[in-house]
């Protein structure tokens, strides 16, 4: 890809390749937007299938953790780690060490945390090397339920929307992924009464799922068909795309993977099928709330984040409002909100202190 060209279109600021023989290390740190304070996003470990489209996933989320950030009301800019490799194999202590030093070298602009594929043990070993880690065990500790809270909150929001009430109860929800966060958010419908239909590529997964919380379970590619009311995608990106669009039989997508949307259009086309999205970045902006907590004076309290994270209820109304009062796609709307503030911000006056 032409890193340099989609970094101007997007006004990136920086991207660091890291690379450590011993360990293994092949990471990329992409940094897009400091405008709020440092830069806040997760490190995802995955198997991509080249270094191009582990340079793009970087750069995709760093992007969305700028936007997640910002309308999330965080003073914290946006970036995302992306480690080449597999975390069922591929992992060591010596592997995050040497993330970690690449983080250290940053001098505090980005500050890291769990996200797919990475867990609490993970960002200790990177803690032996850099202050500038979050989601620690002594601290907010893993993101994954808080994020699931605030997609059930979500959920809740758009049926209130969608069908005049956000009782969940007897409503079908088909969920793509049920990993960690995934497995959350089945835990809260569950126990709202929803009806869980549930695949993941992990058959450990579903059949937890199945056993647990007596979910129906699909082959993965059946997933984007089945009839329901509520499409929650918890797994990877660009799910929503010229593809599986025209396969969708619900009425909400709202789900806690990032970059839902495989282009702009195709939230216009959700509009236009008469399917309300919901923002994959404000609806799964729990774990971030959470972890940002942990950078507050005074520590982390689980009491004031779970509120912080209660209240993406409201954030999702407000989103569906700005929609429908400038008839715009929901997705527009969400980045109406995160820009105004970013701009705003970016204007206050700095006064000078020698």
């Amino acid at each position: 890809m032409e890193i340099f060209k989609y970094m101007q279109k997007y006004d990136y600021e920086q991207v660091v390749l890291c690379h450590d023989a011993a360990s293994g290390l092949r990471a990329i740190i992409a940094i897009h937007d400091t405008t709020l304070g440092p830069a806040l996003g997760g490190c995802r470990m995955w198997t991509y299938a080249s270094e191009d489209e582990a340079i793009e996933d970087a750069l995709r989320l760093a992007r969305g953790m700028t936007y997640k950030n910002a309308a999330a009301g965080l003073n914290l800019g946006g970036a995302k780690t992306v480690v080449i490799g597999d975390p069922k194999k591929d992992k060591s202590e010596a592997l995050f060490r040497a993330l970690g030093r690449y983080i250290e070298s940053l001098g505090g602009r980005y500050i890291t945390a769990e996200d797919v594929g990475t867990n609490v043990q993970d960002m200790e070993y990177i803690r032996m090397e850099t202050k500038y880690v979050a989601g620690l065990g002594e601290g907010s500790g893993d993101p994954s339920p808080f994020t699931a809270l605030g997609v059930f909150q979500g959920i809740k929001a758009a049926c209130k929307e969608v069908f005049g009430t956000d009782d969940v109860a007897g409503k079908k929800v088909a969920i793509q992924g049920i990993g960690n966060v995934g497995f959350n958010l089945a835990k809260y419908l569950k126990e709202a009464g929803a009806e869980l239909i549930v695949t993941d590529i992990f058959e450990e997964n579903v059949k937890r799922a199945v056993n647990e919380l007596g979910a129906k379970a699909v082959k993965p590619d059946e997933i984007i068909g089945v009839e329901c009311d509520v499409f929650a995608p918890c797994a990877l990106g660009a799910i929503i795309n010229d593809d599986t669009i025209n396969k969708l039989k619900c009425k909400i997508v709202a789900g806690s993977a990032n970059n839902q949307l495989k282009e702009e259009r195709h939230g216009d086309m959700l509009q236009q099928k008469g399917i309300l999205y919901v923002p994959d970045y404000i609806i799964n902006a729990g774990g971030v709330i959470n972890v940002a907590a942990e950078l507050e004076p005074g520590g982390y309290v689980k009491e004031k984040a779970t509120r912080k994270v209660e209240a993406l209820y409201n954030a999702v109304l407000e989103v569906i409002e700005i929609a429908k009062k400038e008839n715009i796609p929901t997705y527009k709307a969400a980045d109406r909100l995160a820009e105004n503030r970013i701009n705003l911000l970016a204007k206050v006056r700095n006064n000078y202190i020698k």
